[in-house]
């Protein structure tokens, strides 16, 4: 079982789009998944959940679906908190904050605090978030910290602390739906040795079935870390 998931919810707009329904009818039924999807790991023993919600690229889409999605949003932190909080379920949002509402970010702010102690399952939801932006912004911090760049230069163990996940453990597995193959800016730094799974399933349809699928193909895989087979064993 891979103790930490991260997912790129790809297809909500073409699955709303199939079925002749706006777009924002797409990512309502997506907020529906990830209820799923978030009682499923927990049930597994998943540790960590790590979901690309809305990417710092995706401001370039229409004005008023940007606004719906943010909408959307406040309302899933709204309606969604408490029950993690009673199921254990600690939130984190990561992302550059700066350019949402003040209600959005009361709500961020709000349910981090309140879900702060617990243990079960951290999910965390990637918000204007883009994998350059968090090692630019790491690397600020640290030269901040420093006062100054070090004249034998930097490690990744001095990095490392400043990105915006460092609570949590590299990604086992990441999923992508929807049929694209990349990793569209997500996680640059900590997916260098994450199994790959891509499927052409549109998130709406992401079920516990589809994510026990990805599951069952990480499981049969090897992870080396650049070992050799015969060093791990496997013959």
């Amino acid at each position: 079982m891979p103790r930490h998931i991260a997912i790129i919810m790809d297809g909500n707009g073409r699955w709303a789009k199939k079925r002749f329904l706006p777009r924002i009818a797409g990512h309502k039924r997506g907020v529906e998944t990830v209820r799923e999807v978030i009682k499923a790991c927990a049930e597994q023993g998943v540790h960590y959940l790590t979901l690309f919600a809305f990417s710092s690229e995706n401001w370039r889409r229409p004005e008023e679906e940007v606004s719906m999605l943010m909408d959307l949003f406040a309302l899933a932190l709204e309606r969604e908190v408490v029950k993690l909080h009673k199921n254990d379920v600690r939130l984190r949002v990561v992302g550059d904050l700066a350019r949402f509402g003040p209600k959005l970010v009361k709500l961020i702010h709000e349910s981090e605090h309140l879900t702060r102690g617990n243990a079960s399952l951290t999910l965390t939801i990637a918000a204007n978030y883009g994998g350059r932006w968090d090692i630019m912004q790491a690397m600020n911090k640290l030269v901040a910290q420093t006062g100054q760049p070090a004249e034998q230069g930097y490690s990744e163990a001095d990095l490392a602390p400043h990105l915006a996940m460092h609570y949590a453990p590299e990604p086992d597995l990441f999923i992508r739906t929807g049929g694209e193959q990349r990793i569209s800016n997500f996680l640059l730094w900590q997916l260098a040795y994450s199994e790959l799974y891509f499927t052409p399933t549109l998130w709406p349809d992401f079920d516990t079935a589809a994510l026990n699928q990805a599951i069952a193909s990480y499981s049969n895989r090897e992870r080396r870390f650049g070992r050799t087979s015969e060093q791990l064993g496997v013959r």
